[in-house]
């Protein structure tokens, strides 16, 4: 799974594969990959 974030409203969904528009917004073509957060390292 992936998260995806629209680059009009920031509306999110997570899924495998990248949706043809947003379903926060309707907006086509402008959902991206985020990257993922790597973890903090203690020290």
């Amino acid at each position: 799974m992936a998260v995806f974030t629209c680059e009009k409203c920031g509306g999110q969904v997570d899924t495998r594969c990248k949706p043809k528009k947003c379903p926060a917004c309707g907006e086509a073509d402008c959902m991206c990959k985020e990257a993922p957060v790597p973890p903090k390292k203690g020290k």
